[in-house]
């Protein structure tokens, strides 16, 4: 969430520090609250793993995609390769979600 919740207030400031510019808001701030809403789901399956258990699932996929895109995107050269930080530290919490998933219990009745 700290990480996330910035992105909100700085739309010219990356557009101007890595550029091109930003040309379709709609899609920043939209990926903006999608990541923000996930960090709340990642809090909310914290609370209680054995009931969200299922949940884990969709947070390792969530985490694997963004991580992968990152991967690829940087092999293409699409982006730079200081931005592996970002994706593999997903794709580490996607396995960490994984192996969550496979050492809580499922909840039986």
């Amino acid at each position: 969430m700290l990480i996330i919740t910035p992105l909100y207030f700085l739309f010219d400031v990356i557009s101007r520090r890595d550029p091109p510019a930003i040309t379709h808001p709609g899609f920043y701030y939209g990926f903006a609250g999608a990541a923000l809403v996930w960090q709340i789901a990642y809090l909310l399956i914290a609370t209680a793993p054995e009931r969200y258990r299922p949940m884990m699932i969709v947070a390792a996929l969530a985490k694997f995609s963004y991580g992968a895109a990152v991967v690829v995107l940087v092999l293409q050269e699409r982006m730079h390769a200081a931005d592996l930080v970002f994706g593999g530290v997903d794709l580490l919490l996607g396995v960490l979600f994984v192996a969550a998933y496979l050492r809580v219990p499922s909840r039986v009745g």
